[in-house]
């Protein structure tokens, strides 16, 4: 019993390591980062490509497999349902609508709101698809990319200016990116709507690139209150990234 779990251990192991490297490696490669012996490597990996979650390419490299996908898209499905006990803690304790949202594709996609209780308040539709340079929780996804690939999707979107405010240079945005990477959050300072703003936060240790958000009317969210905002986002953030994977350090 104790080692089919162990051989269970190692299976998922391996496909992390896998999805650490992009998705696809060598054999020699896994037992490099894994530390073991390959033939146990080679035969896990046989059973993971006859179950299809993992496929062998003709380069002889090991990938993801497609029935991946199924597992994925049911877990991403589940994922707004399990952050609005977060998104409710936050807008308890901010008063402010709270968000979440995912990097698909190009784009940021909202999986979850709460509403402030104010009666004047931001909403955004659950599955709204925004491009991610002029919101908060879209430049919070790009700033956890690596430069050359968020540069490549702000050169599909065209960067659109919604506002006066709106990033429309990519060399200002990605200096925008460093700054965020330093300080740990973004801002959307009335670049989408005029009248808004908007802080986000990664949402650290995530399966998938996900940020969290605050937004309100300008007026209420004052460059003052997102400071005093911004730990408390981090604190409800990190807490929701040990209930999703209470494994992680």
């Amino acid at each position: 019993m104790a080692e089919a779990v162990r051989s269970l251990e190692r299976t998922f192991e391996l496909l992390e390591h896998l999805a650490d490297a992009g998705g696809e490696m060598a054999l020699s490669e896994l037992t490099e980062v894994s530390g073991l012996p390959m033939p146990t490597i080679y035969r896990l990996m046989r059973t993971l490509v006859n179950r299809g979650y993992v496929r062998q390419e003709p380069s002889k490299r090991y990938a993801l497999g497609p029935r991946l996908i199924r597992l994925g898209e049911g877990a991403s499905r589940l994922l707004g349902s399990w952050a609005r006990p977060a998104l409710t803690r936050l807008v308890d304790e901010v008063g402010e609508t709270a968000n979440m949202a995912v990097l698909e594709g190009d784009e940021a996609v909202y999986v979850a709101q709460v509403p402030s209780r104010h009666s004047m308040r931001m909403f955004t539709e659950v599955g709204r698809r925004v491009l991610p340079h002029c919101t908060g929780v879209g430049k919070a996804l790009l700033a956890q990319l690596p430069e050359q690939r968020a540069r490549e999707i702000l050169g599909r979107t065209g960067m659109p200016a919604h506002t006066p405010h709106t990033f429309t240079d990519p060399d200002a945005l990605v200096a925008e990116l460093a700054r965020i990477r330093e300080r740990g959050y973004a801002v959307d300072d009335e670049e989408q709507e005029v009248g808004v703003r908007c802080v986000a936060v990664p949402l650290p240790g995530a399966p998938t690139l996900t940020a969290l958000s605050v937004s309100g009317p300008s007026a209420r969210m004052t460059h003052e209150t997102v400071a005093e905002v911004v730990p408390i986002m981090r604190e409800v953030a990190a807490r929701f990234a040990r209930e999703l994977d209470p494994a992680a350090p």
